[in-house]
């Protein structure tokens, strides 16, 4: 897709005359292309994408004080079919990400209660019950890290000339251990959780403070494509604890969190069930990322020294195996 396809797009579409486009590269989403456009004093976020589902548009539609509405196209959609991707367009609200900028004692009262109001979303409603739900089987995750990790112990699984590759599979040997409790964890949480009943909610799913952008009076929670129905605990796991090494909560930022949320009370083996899965998420989605040799250099490196954080214990993967 060139820039003038993107601009053609946007007018037909959306009826957005584009001016200034500029390529927003923070974000670990490879199937997600996005764009800050300013069409004359108005600011937009564009997505390109074939990540996640429609529902998180959907659900962003309800009026939800805190979660960007779309912009509908001129036919009234929330989105539109491009080039077998899904391209959607939200107001762009702050320029300023938690994660970079940190929180107030208010702002973070104030993402309690935005994640309240989320979390009170009737699950039985319209929108809502189109959203996948949490089913507590890691199956998927734990055949990719197998695969991966089969991979690596292949021979000829690296280009003696690829110093990225090489470091990855040296970082894979070097965590082996941490590797295994993290699978192990994942699998016998997830065979315990599908037995234990567990009230569901509207979650985010991805709700680290990347996600939170700040205003002088608000706090807004965007990127809704993997919204989905889960115990309370599939959001919170990014507040109790928070993500060691990128976004780390600390108990006195839990304490303003709880004055607009309400009682966190998180279930132990959610949070460490759900601590485990994204561990190996993100470890796969960067090693494959790593081993694909014809990626952008920079994408890579800094792919490489997310898995070695990781697997040295100084990430989300040593937080998810720690015993309650």
């Amino acid at each position: 897709m060139t820039l003038d396809e993107l601009i053609h797009w946007l007018r037909t579409d959306f009826g957005i005359v584009a001016g200034e486009v500029t390529p927003i590269g923070h974000g670990a989403d490879a199937a997600a292309t996005v764009w800050l456009v300013r069409a004359g004093g108005a600011r937009y976020a564009v997505k390109w994408t074939t990540g996640g589902t429609t529902a998180g548009l959907r659900l962003a539609s309800l009026g939800l004080d805190g979660v960007p509405a779309p912009v509908r196209t001129r036919d009234g959609a929330l989105w539109s079919e491009r080039g077998g991707r899904r391209l959607s367009v939200q107001p762009w609200v702050s320029d300023v990400r938690a994660v970079d900028a940190g929180m107030s004692p208010q702002q973070w009262t104030a993402y309690g209660a935005l994640l309240a109001r989320v979390h009170a979303v009737p699950p039985a409603g319209p929108v809502a019950r189109d959203l996948p739900v949490e089913d507590h089987r890691p199956d998927q995750v734990l055949t990719t890290t197998a695969t991966l990790t089969a991979r690596l112990a292949a021979v000829d699984a690296v280009d003696p000339a690829d110093d990225l590759g090489a470091g990855l599979a040296a970082a894979w040997r070097d965590g082996a251990e941490l590797l295994g409790a993290l699978t192990a964890r994942a699998a016998v949480l997830g065979a315990r959780l599908r037995d234990r009943p567990a009230r569901r909610v509207v979650c985010h799913t991805d709700a680290h403070l990347g996600n939170v952008l700040l205003g002088d009076d608000a706090v807004w929670l965007i990127d809704w494509d993997d919204a989905a129905l889960a115990p309370p605990e599939r959001d919170l796991m990014f507040v109790v604890g928070g993500l060691p090494g990128y976004a780390p909560v600390g108990e006195r930022e839990l304490g303003w969190f709880a004055a607009g949320y309400g009682d966190v009370g998180a279930d132990p083996d959610r949070l460490a069930y759900y601590r485990a899965v994204r561990a190996l998420v993100d470890l796969t989605e960067f090693g494959e990322q790593l081993l694909d040799g014809a990626g952008d250099r920079a994408d890579r490196e800094f792919a490489l020294r997310v898995v070695r954080a990781e697997l040295a214990g100084a990430g989300l993967a040593a937080l998810a195996v720690v015993k309650a």
